[in-house]
């Protein structure tokens, strides 16, 4: 019996380590596949280390007994970078593998759910905020609870048959990748599923009326695809539905009125679609309501008093809808409003009086509507009113005093109304206030009795009011960015303290009735990027120490009584796009350099200059005023003799850059827009190395390098393309070095420059070096767009065609018109018709901006805007920032990110008149450059 009872023990203990090193071998095999592991997790994954007490490794029990078993996998947020193997499913016993929240690539195993079924015990499955790419697998796991693989880059469609692969599963999110096709109806046979997520895909078709029937639901969220048609009524039959969210699609018809049956609903989403009609009666019944989202869409009728049933509703959004009719007074009755936005409707009448006074408000935001009457006292009883958003209505009368003294407020933006009388002092005093905009009222009176102190101000305008008296002192300058005061009565001089404000970068006193002359201290300021002074009665010369500012770019210092000359140091100033200064007492030459070169004829007229050799300034050429007519006579004869002998220089000079070259491939005609490849570069040369399809390199006296580009060339206008393109001469665009053609063929010759396409070299990058490409790109486009004489289009315009060169700096490479690039970075307006504008332009600029910060570009995602979209709205900024900058950014960095991103989808507007000019983004990505915030240029 001992013997029996021995060999028992013996064959257990056999097979319990036949099974602990079957387990260990499949993990073993799994990290193989591990190619990265920054935090060295997997460091004790070694055969010496008992498996259950591997990193990341749960067993049934806690003990080192023989009969453990491996039941979960946890590697969540480890930065991990592998592909996936099959091993890992084939574990016997596990139930919870997570391998969420890092850098997996490559497709999931198409096996994975084959492998699982087998072992029958897989409950969790969470493979989410990875690369995964592919399609879905095959197959499913009965058993299996929780499925997660939201937020890759999965393609194809779903399952037809997902529905009945998966029969016990009650969590499902394959959000954030890129699905297509329609929802399977067989979803339906998910009877026990509470949460469905498939938000921020391509999906197409109609949501499944089928979904009425799956009772457990508790969670829909379908946002950010491409649904279309009517919101089913059998949406009304889940009595357990707790969150709707049908955001971001191309749904349209009316509000289903059996929405009123959903009375456990919390949360209903419906922004940004095509619905219309009024809100039905019903959904004011749905007393449980915290969170209403009908904002932007083409909803219209009045609200009614029936809002007051809704009493637990802390957030209200109905904004860019066509609504009628007055604010409801009962929505001064919810004891729990917090957010109450209702802004680009068409409503009427007065704020309701009361509201306010009952409420727990933290934001107001009623602006763009047709409101009238007063400010209501009671806006800032909950004592957390922190912004006020009332703009561009037709409202009358002062600011309460009780807002003065709101010492919550953060956000005040008033402007465009009718308000009138002083400001109260108490206003000059909130602690975190940080935006003001009170300009274009009827605001009066002097505001410079008590110095200001707002600690937390970062952006104020008080323009185009009625105030008077000496501009006000601030006790704090130290984080105020964007000063306005323009369009005042503000007279007396620019205080000597301007110089104090360390973060100014914008600073507008214009139209007001300022003396005396421009403080030198205003130079202290380092971070302006803005100055403008016009229209006052400045004298004085120009100060030559502005000129240590390092980032001014506009400088408007017209109509005042400015005097002397322009200091030609002006004409050396790096970072000046635009200057403005007519109608002074300037005398003297212009600077023919720099933001001169092209300036204007309004911009310096009004004044005694001279400039001839700047054709754009339309100004006389200088000339040498006192001397007699011999010497005249004498200055004429020589300057004719000048005149002379440069046109024969120039004629020849045009013939060596002109040629007519006859060989065994035909008459060429060539021509250089540089001299020293004119004497180097050969049509043997260009089109050997054309035939060889790589760069020509011929030394000489200096070193030419250059690259051949073939291109049919037709006759008339390619040709004086071609001219336009030689013409180029900025730091990061690729030099044309010449051209020549042929009856039957064209090439163009580019300088060679060294580098990488920024398609290839971008995730090896830092945020600074991201940032600084991002600026040299649209430095560029704001060059060729407006400062050009004809505006130049980028036709080619992609991370394919920028190189980033050995001083990690971005060159573009401009192409004919007839240059093709990949449609994935064509604007909306443009796959189509292929025409290419400078709209177009700052489109592509955009989609370049989402792919330095995310690292993902079109090639990756093919709704890349509609995913940024989401993930900026929706998501932490560690869900969409790219992993390899993430890491080492700072908080500064961070705001810096934020700030591109925001600019990247304003860059991507659908309507082009939408996106903001080249010009504007570069002076917003400058600005980011130097500072975490810059208000004005990014409201």
């Amino acid at each position: 019996m001992f013997f029996f009872l021995f060999l028992s023990l013996v064959n257990q203990y056999s097979a319990a380590l036949h099974h602990r090193l079957h387990e260990t071998h499949l993990l073993l095999s799994f990290k193989a596949s591990v190619s990265r592991d920054p935090s060295r997790l997997l460091s004790n994954w070694v055969p010496s280390v008992p498996t259950c007490r591997w990193n990341g490794i749960t067993c049934s029990n806690h003990t080192d007994s023989s009969f453990t078993n491996i039941t979960a996998v946890n590697l969540s947020g480890k930065n991990i970078t592998a592909t996936l193997s099959d091993s890992v499913f084939r574990l016997p016993h596990i139930q919870i593998l997570d391998l969420s929240d890092n850098q997996f690539v490559g497709e999931l195993p198409w096996n994975m759910f084959a492998v699982a079924v087998a072992s029958s015990s897989l409950l969790h499955l969470n493979l989410s905020n990875n690369n995964f790419t592919g399609p879905l697998p095959t197959g499913g796991v009965s058993v299996l609870q929780t499925l997660d693989l939201s937020n890759n880059m999965i393609s194809g469609s779903i399952p037809k048959d997902i529905g009945l692969l998966f029969s016990d599963l009650q969590f499902l999110d394959l959000g954030g990748n890129v699905l297509t096709g329609e929802i399977p109806n067989s979803v339906a046979n998910l009877k026990s599923l509470e949460f469905l997520t498939l938000a921020s895909n391509k999906l197409s078709g109609e949501i499944p009326t089928e979904l009425g029937g799956m009772k457990r639901l508790r969670w829909i969220y379908l946002g950010y695809n491409n649904l279309s048609g009517q919101i089913p009524e059998e949406i009304g039959q889940l009595g357990s539905l707790n969150h709707l969210d049908l955001v971001y699609n191309k749904l349209t018809g009316k509000i289903p009125e059996s929405f009123g049956n959903l009375t456990r609903l919390q949360y209903m989403f419906l922004y940004q679609n095509g619905l219309t009609g009024k809100i039905p009666p019903s959904i004011f019944r749905l007393v449980n309501l915290i969170s209403l989202d009908l904002s932007d869409n083409s909803l219209s009728g009045e609200i009614p008093e029936l809002v007051t049933h809704l009493q637990r509703l802390e957030i209200l959004h109905l904004f860019g809808n066509n609504f009628t009719g007055k604010i409801p007074r009962a929505l001064a009755s919810l004891p729990r409003l917090q957010i109450l936005q209702l802004w680009s409707n068409g409503f009427s009448g007065e704020i309701p009086e009361l509201l306010g006074r009952r409420n727990n408000l933290t934001i107001l935001d009623v602006s763009t509507n047709f409101l009238t009457g007063k400010i209501p006292d009671g806006l800032c009883d909950s004592k957390r009113l922190f912004k006020l958003i009332l703009f561009s209505n037709s409202l009358t009368g002062e600011i309460p005093r009780s807002l003065c003294s709101c010492q919550s407020l953060r956000r005040v933006r008033l402007q465009h109304n009718r308000l009138s009388g002083e400001l109260c002092p108490e206003f000059t005093k909130l602690p975190l206030l940080y935006f003001l905009d009170i300009s274009g009222n009827q605001f009066s009176g002097r505001i410079d009795g008590n110095k200001w102190d707002l600690p937390s101000l970062q952006m104020m305008s008080l323009a185009r009011n009625r105030f008077t008296g000496d501009l006000p002192e601030f006790i704090r300058k130290g984080k105020i960015e964007s000063l306005d005061f323009s369009a005042n009565e503000f007279s007396g001089s620019i205080p000597e303290s301007i110089g104090r404000f360390s973060e100014l970068m914008e600073l507008n006193l214009s139209n007001n009735n300022l003396a005396g002359r421009i403080p030198s201290e205003i130079s202290s300021c380092k971070k302006l990027v803005s100055l403008d002074l016009s229209h006052n009665h400045l004298i004085g010369e120009i100060p030559v120490i502005l000129t240590q500012i390092p980032v001014l770019s506009f400088l408007d210092l017209s109509e005042n009584e400015l005097s002397g000359e322009i200091p030609p140091v002006f004409g050396r100033f790096p970072s000046l796009v635009q200057i403005n200064i007519s109608h002074n007492h300037f005398y003297g030459a212009l600077p023919s350099t720099g933001a001169f070169l092209d300036i204007n004829a309004s911009a310096v007229a009004g004044n005694d200059l001279c400039g001839g050799d700047i054709i754009t300034s339309k100004l006389p050429a200088c000339e040498n005023r006192g001397y007699n007519h011999l010497w005249w006579f004498m200055l004429v004869l020589g300057l004719a003799a000048l005149f002379t002998a440069t046109a024969v220089l120039v004629t020849i000079r045009r013939r060596k850059l002109t040629k007519i070259v006859q060989n065994d491939d035909g008459i060429w005609e060539v021509k250089f827009f540089d001299p020293d490849a004119s004497k180097l570069v050969t049509v043997e040369a260009i089109l050997s190395s054309a035939e060889a399809d790589k760069s020509g390199i011929l030394v000489g006296t200096n070193e030419v390098q250059f690259v051949v580009v073939k291109k049919w060339l037709a006759e008339g206008h390619f040709w004086n393309e071609v001219e336009e393109l030689g013409r180029l001469r900025h730091p990061n665009v690729v030099r044309l070095l010449g051209a020549c053609r042929s009856e039957k063929a064209g090439y163009l010759v580019r300088e060679y420059v060294r580098g990488q396409y920024l398609s290839e070299a971008v995730q090896n990058f830092t945020w600074e070096r991201r940032r600084n490409i991002a600026l040299g790109i649209a430095g560029a486009l704001q060059f060729l767009h407006p400062r050009c004489s004809p505006g130049v289009i980028a036709a080619n315009f992609s991370p394919e065609k920028i190189i980033i060169d050995e001083k990690h700096q971005p060159r573009l490479l401009i192409g004919l018109s007839t240059t093709t690039v990949s449609p994935l970075y064509f604007a909306p307006e443009a796959k189509e018709s292929r025409d290419i504008t400078e709209k177009s332009n700052v489109y592509t600029l955009g989609l370049i901006l989402i792919q330095l910060v995310t690292g993902k570009g079109p090639v990756d995602r093919q709704d890349l805007v509609e995913w940024a979209r989401y993930c900026y709205s929706d998501c932490h900024t560690d869900a969409w920032v790219d992993g390899t900058i993430s890491g080492d950014a700072t908080a500064a960095d961070t705001n810096q990110i934020v700030g591109f991103m925001n600019l990247a989808l304003n860059c991507t507007a659908g309507e082009p008149m939408a996106r903001p000019s080249s010009q504007h983004a570069y002076k917003t990505l400058l600005c980011l450059c130097r500072t975490t915030y810059c208000s004005k240029l990014l409201s």
